[in-house]
């Protein structure tokens, strides 16, 4: 066979997991400090560096969900050439000259979009959205080189959990696509709360009940997801839940099967995890 003939040939879909990671705060994986001492997000870091490796091939392109990209409809970015979008403030000045060139996959996004309308939910597409911190400042970690085309997908603004579970089941079948699906966001998302007293404590009960959510078969993860302001300190880990709600998408393209806790930290006294779907 030759070898003209191997290169041509499709590359088979690796069928992706879900994940849902913890995006740090601002661009902290490269800053020397932020909010606390140096080594504050070193454990996150090291985490991310290592995701890569941990995926059954290369994908053959990622879908992103920010917890700082929310529309009236979930909205999927078809920009070829995304640009990045520095929504953070008070950083160091180079934080504001990173780049990321990602490119986009307008023909993925309208995927996207054609999935979620065929399950009865309303869509979007964006010609110009570009990746903001939460996008480009981990994925800058886990995939350096910037080969991967990406595409992302807003929140809807109701923030409701029953509506993005099922945006995730809807887009379930991108997985044997060879798509990663990423929720980015953070699993406690209290920025008054870090470095308090009663912090430790309370984030470490919301973090545990939280794990055994993902962990739960269906449908009980979906029923403890939907539900998830009856957990322990709920409303002190999340005030407003735009971080916690990627995680609903991954969860709803999870499929039947519990997820897994991959990673925790307890970055200023508060415990974060990450979670993934095989």
């Amino acid at each position: 066979m030759s070898r003209e003939f191997l290169e041509d040939k499709p590359v088979p879909s690796v069928r992706q997991p879900a994940i849902f990671l913890p995006h740090g705060g601002g661009p902290c994986f490269f800053m020397d400090w932020t909010w606390g001492p140096a080594d504050t997000w070193h454990a996150t870091q090291r985490f991310l560096e290592g995701l890569a490796a941990t995926l059954p091939a290369q994908p053959k392109a990622l879908l992103v969900v920010s917890g700082h990209w929310e529309e009236p409809v979930f909205t999927a970015s078809a920009a070829a050439k995304p640009e990045l979008i520095f929504d953070y403030s008070g950083f160091p000045e180079h934080t504001y000259r990173l780049t990321w060139p990602a490119p986009g996959d307008p023909a993925l996004a309208e995927r996207v979009a054609g999935l979620l309308s065929d399950a009865g939910l309303s869509t979007a597409l964006s010609a110009n959205r570009g990746f903001d911190h939460g996008v480009f400042v981990p994925l800058k970690v886990a995939f350096p080189e910037a080969r991967i085309p990406v595409v992302t997908l807003s929140l809807a603004a109701s923030l409701d959990p029953a509506l993005h579970l099922a945006a995730g089941r809807a887009l379930a079948p991108l997985r044997d696509e060879g798509v990663l699906i990423v929720g980015s966001g953070m699993s406690f998302h209290n920025l008054r709360a870090y470095l308090r007293p009663e912090t430790p404590e309370r984030a470490r009960a919301f973090d545990v009940w939280l794990t055994r959510a993902v962990e739960s078969h269906e449908p009980e993860r979906t029923a403890m997801l939907t539900g998830w302001r009856e957990a322990p300190f709920a409303s002190f880990a999340h005030p407003r839940e735009e971080h916690l709600i990627p995680l609903m998408v991954v969860a709803g393209a999870g499929g039947e099967a519990p997820g897994t806790r991959i990673f925790g930290d307890e970055p200023m006294g508060a415990a974060i995890s990450a979670y993934r779907f095989d």
